[in-house]
């Protein structure tokens, strides 16, 4: 893709793709590109309130090593509704069998940087060192939670996002083991709805989000749903230990 340059913002400030200016803010999600889908502002910075102020309008930073900030907010919006989850019969054996230790919040940066890692079909990872760092800077501000799949003492999968409200932002998961990802996904919105979350954004779609449950939401619904739910207060215990053996 060709990233547009000519009046690119520069410093923390955003140059709106659609309608060639440069502010302060981001633009209205309704003015996306559809071509690319969902491309809305180039520039800005990954400060912890920019990043925020995005996720509550749903919008997302997405970029590869070299590019400048990329902000997208694509339509459809890909979701997990709390009911739509699919547990396929393999999986609940694995789940049945408690093999594996699931943890929240014991390994963030662990886990972060394992979703970090080069894989075979994607050599250009799109987590580059400044959105690690962005990402790890939100944890320790509470702002965002891991959740960590292990076997004996090896972490063998997990997953990590932002959460605001009673909504959870997906960003990222990884496996070592087959299947080992699903399994911190379930067990993620089993406590999810002990919380009464309302959705979980995974952003972009994918046959194997839609192969899980993941659906798509038209944007405008997804960003009402963000202006409700974002607001609302939760306790949580992300500490807990959930032991499946």
């Amino acid at each position: 893709m060709t990233i547009i340059s000519k009046g690119q913002a520069s410093g923390s400030q955003l140059y709106w793709v659609a309608d060639n200016i440069i502010a302060d803010d981001f633009p209205e999600v309704s003015s996306a590109l559809r071509d690319p889908d969902g491309l809305l502002a180039i520039g800005g910075d990954l400060g912890a309130e920019r990043l925020l102020d995005a996720y509550r309008q749903g919008i997302f930073p997405w970029y590869s090593k070299g590019q400048p900030i990329l902000w997208w907010s694509p339509n459809p919006r890909c979701v997990f509704e709390m009911d739509s989850l699919k547990i396929s019969r393999s999986l609940r054996k694995i789940l049945r069998k408690k093999q594996y230790k699931i943890t929240f919040n014991n390994a963030f940066e662990e886990v972060i940087f394992a979703c970090s890692e080069d894989r075979e079909n994607n050599p250009d990872t799109w987590l580059t060192e400044e959105m690690l760092e962005a990402y790890i800077r939100l944890y320790n501000m509470g702002h965002a939670a891991s959740v960590e799949c292990w076997d004996s003492e090896q972490l063998v999968g997990g997953l990590y996002g932002i959460s605001i409200g009673k909504v959870f932002f997906g960003e990222s998961m990884f496996s070592r083991q087959a299947d080992a990802s699903k399994i911190a996904l379930v067990h993620l919105i089993k406590y999810l709805k002990s919380k009464e979350f309302r959705l979980i954004d995974c952003q972009v779609y994918s046959k194997h989000l839609q192969s899980l449950g993941a659906i798509p939401m038209p944007r405008q619904l997804f960003v009402n749903i963000l202006r409700h739910y974002c607001t609302q207060q939760v306790s949580h215990d992300w500490c807990m230990e959930s032991v499946c053996k």
